[in-house]
């Protein structure tokens, strides 16, 4: 990871497909391995929610709601959009966006990882993570799936193989506060009706009992 290839990790969602969030270089990698589109942005992933939340806003200024949000449900299967500092992640990680979503995984081994990346460079490190599978495909459980289906013409660097550790199977809830009223973007495991109940205000999209 730190020198700039894409790494498969274990989440409690699926499998990620991970490379620094900050190098342009590092993140085309990752689409080129998935055949994803590139107008699609990335979820990226830290060890420390809140030294993340810093790093990739705007001007430094967090939305509350983002801060409730986090403090809710991180390490979890939650990705919180905000308006990003553009000079802190990568222009091919935010698809051309002027916002970015981050979060937390809650899973021993990608932690581990994340925290084993935040001593070696010395800061909080984002890491840009899609699931690991080619564009299309089933988002995989196992490390076998991802090297079954990147794993090959020297796609990826290697896998983490955490074993069939993904406890909830299907990707995060992504929740965006950097518009009014607070909206899903895309449903998950965590509900409108949970982040409703924590913000206690509205939260459109996603279906109040998803």
């Amino acid at each position: 990871l730190s020198r700039g290839e894409p790494v498969g990790f274990p989440t409690e969602t699926v499998y990620g497909l991970g490379a620094l969030s900050s190098e342009d270089a590092a993140v085309t990698k990752i689409f080129k391995a998935k055949g994803r589109p590139s107008d699609n942005p990335l979820i990226v992933h830290f060890a420390d929610g809140h030294a993340g939340l810093r790093l990739l806003a705007a001007d430094g200024q967090v939305p509350p709601e983002a801060t409730a949000l986090a403090n809710a449900f991180w390490p979890g299967p939650l990705s919180i959009c905000i308006r990003a500092n553009t000079h802190a992640v990568s222009h091919t990680c935010r698809a051309g966006l002027d916002t970015v979503a981050l979060r937390v995984p809650n899973h021993p081994v990608a932690l581990k990882l994340l925290q084993a990346l935040d001593a070696k460079m010395g800061k909080a490190t984002g890491v840009a993570a899609p699931s690991a599978n080619a564009s299309g495909r089933p988002s995989p459980t196992e490390a076998l799936h991802v090297l079954q289906d990147l794993g090959h013409g020297g796609k990826i660097a290697g896998v983490v193989d955490g074993g069939r550790t993904c406890s909830v199977g299907v990707e995060s809830t992504v929740v965006d506060c950097s518009v009014s009223p607070i909206a899903i973007l895309r449903p998950g495991k965590i509900s409108a009706a949970q982040l409703s109940q924590v913000l206690q205000q509205p939260v459109v999209g996603g279906g109040a009992d998803r």
